[in-house]
């Protein structure tokens, strides 16, 4: 099998389980992890802020607002990279706060977050796929950072414990999730009353193609999964937040790329 070939490409989304297109969704993000350049390459063109060709992670971090902080980091915690935006630049990050960084994949904004809250903070890097995980614990390892773990599970099913995190970010994951309502109620669930989510996703801003909504590659390439913009905001809300607001968007075609706060109350 070719590495951007899948066994469920014959079907359409609607005719998929969770599970399946969990699955489907893990076998890509292991070929980016593993650096098949054709699943590179198509995580690229997902989230990429403009029609211009970025060939590589570290260029499409600077592309959604990363500075000087990832020219410090080694090829091998960017070039998986496939966000959208900077929840670390947006978190406003305190010291010896506890963040749950959403579907860490090699580790990038889980680094740049342990950094920012200091030795007494602590940084959990949640991903469902096991190549990610393993590659973002050697990335960790390589720059010697000791106030990170990184786990492997379920964002809608969090192995986290009741009311034990600070702060939620997540960077155009969410967005690849069947049940986004689950996400939500289960960051709702492991932030301490008081605590924050900052998110970077993809929603819909018009309603897309029934061919893309079906299709299985544009479901893993962050478009076909992605809600309408209202609809997530209110699936937000629905798990109990308090003050969501955008904070900023840009808008590509029928999708837009939201970098989104929310407060769990007091």
């Amino acid at each position: 099998m070719k590495c951007c070939e899948s066994n469920k490409e014959t079907k359409k989304i609607g005719r998929l389980s969770n599970r399946e297109i969990k699955d489907l969704v893990r076998e890509r993000y292991a070929g980016v992890a593993q650096g098949l350049s054709c699943a590179i390459a198509q995580e690229r063109s997902c989230c990429s802020p403009s029609e211009t060709a970025i060939s590589s992670g570290k260029q499409l971090a600077k592309a959604v607002g990363y500075s000087e902080d990832i020219e410090l980091m080694p090829e091998s915690v960017t070039e998986s990279f496939a966000g959208c935006g900077n929840p670390v630049a947006l978190a406003s990050l305190k010291k010896g706060e506890i963040v749950l960084d959403l579907g860490a994949g090699a580790g990038l904004d889980a680094l740049l977050a342990a950094k920012k809250v200091g030795k007494a903070g602590k940084v959990v890097g949640l991903d469902m796929t096991p190549e990610m995980i393993q590659k973002a614990k050697k990335n960790a390892e390589k720059l010697g950072v000791k106030n990170v773990e990184f786990r492997t599970g379920d964002i809608e099913d969090m192995p986290i414990e009741d009311e034990s995190i600070d702060v939620v970010i997540s960077n155009c994951v969410i967005n690849l999730a069947p049940d986004k309502n689950k996400v939500f109620k289960e960051s709702y669930r492991v932030l301490k009353p008081g605590g924050r989510m900052i998110i970077s996703d993809i929603v819909t801003e018009g309603e897309l193609p029934k061919k893309v909504r079906d299709d299985v590659e544009a479901w893993a390439g962050c478009i076909a999964g992605a809600l309408p913009e209202k609809e997530y905001i209110q699936s937000i809300k629905r798990a109990g937040f308090v003050d969501v607001n955008i904070v900023s968007k840009a808008r590509l075609g029928l999708i837009s790329s939201d970098k989104i706060e929310a407060h769990k109350p007091c």
